[in-house]
């Protein structure tokens, strides 16, 4: 069986970034399906295992991809050996190790040293520099990988939810909400939801802008103007978009259930709901990229840090969902093969 490289980033060395890793990784049955590469600090990993008191674990300590081990889980140096940390502090030092890690695991990543990408989560301010200007990762890879339109998809084992707008003000949302940003939207989400889960008919629900999706235009018209026509051009397009629904309606009855992925029309109204239902479990994807990247659906936790009790399990589905989506989009490229 093929053993699947998997970068993973530290994140902030603040946070609970080392601790879900070090967790994560004590599971030895992991090995038996991929090589976890760590990009970040010897030394950081340390003590952060020091301080949660973790005897019975270790990583193989290497310069660079190419002097992995295959067979254990491995570590590489990408920060200044001096690196100071400040356990639950949000510091320059910080940010600039959660840039400095990131960095190295794209540079392999576009070299097809390791095969995908799992994020710890960094601090969207301390990581701000003149090389890194961006709202988080999933714009940042955007641009890294010259990709057009990207969708940031929650998924746990029974929701997925995608946004048309991401990072941005409330009061910049409704400007943001153009028939052709829907449509693109929709496309990367039907797209995945084919290549990367495996669904062949997918069916999406889409969520109105307004309460009560606007209640036919009594409490706004960007459903009737913008909404229900973008829906009408997916469905030309032969994507099985239906709505659309208010959100509380949607979510509150389980009619969400019904469908194998919802489009939210901005961060909270899709996040919120999908955090309340999944938080422990959710993964963070980021859909339309060449490559795979999840993330786990939560922060850097700073609050908890060192104190042993960081949940793991969003973690480790978001490991096990970047095999899983590896795996389909191979899956698909051979059965597209075959089918010519």
């Amino acid at each position: 069986m093929e053993k699947i490289k998997i970068g993973i980033t530290q994140g902030d060395i603040n946070g609970i970034g080392y601790e879900l890793i070090i967790k994560t990784l004590l599971d030895n049955r992991i090995l038996d399906f991929c090589t976890p590469i760590v990009y970040g600090s010897a030394k950081v990993l340390a003590y952060h295992r020091k301080v949660l008191n973790v005897t019975n674990f270790s990583l193989n300590n290497v310069k660079s991809i190419d002097d992995i081990n295959p067979k254990r889980g491995n570590v590489i140096n990408c920060t200044d050996e001096e690196i100071r940390v400040e356990l639950g502090k949000s510091t320059s030092e910080g940010g600039n190790a959660a840039f400095t890690a990131l960095e190295c695991a794209i540079t392999d990543l576009k070299a097809n040293k390791i095969d995908v990408l799992l994020t710890a989560p960094i601090n969207k301010d301390n990581i701000q520099s003149d090389k890194f200007k961006f709202p988080g990762h999933t714009e940042y890879l955007q641009e890294k990988f010259d990709s057009k339109d990207v969708l940031m998809l929650l998924v746990s084992d029974t929701l997925r939810v995608g946004v048309v707008t991401g990072h941005i003000p409330v009061a910049k949302i409704s400007e943001a909400i153009t028939q052709e940003a829907i449509i693109e939207k929709l496309r990367i989400l039907n797209k995945s939801l084919i290549q990367d889960f495996s669904i062949r008919k997918p069916k999406i629900a889409v969520l109105g802008l307004n309460p009560h999706a606007g209640d036919n235009g009594v409490i706004g018209s960007e459903e009737l103007d913008i909404i229900i026509p973008a829906i009408e051009q997916a469905r030309n397009e032969n994507i099985m978009a239906i709505g659309p629904y208010p959100a509380d309606g949607l979510f509150g009855s389980s009619t969400f259930m019904k469908f194998d992925a919802i489009l939210a029309m901005y961060h909270d109204q899709g996040l919120a709901p999908f955090k309340a239902l999944a938080f422990d479990s959710g993964v963070n994807f980021t859909a339309g990229l060449p490559i795979i990247r999840t993330s786990p659906a939560h922060g850097t936790a700073y609050d908890i840090t060192g104190q042993n009790i960081a949940d793991i399990n969003s973690f480790k589905q978001a490991l096990y969902l970047a095999i899983d989506v590896y795996k389909n989009r191979k899956e698909n490229i051979e059965l597209n093969k075959n089918s010519l």
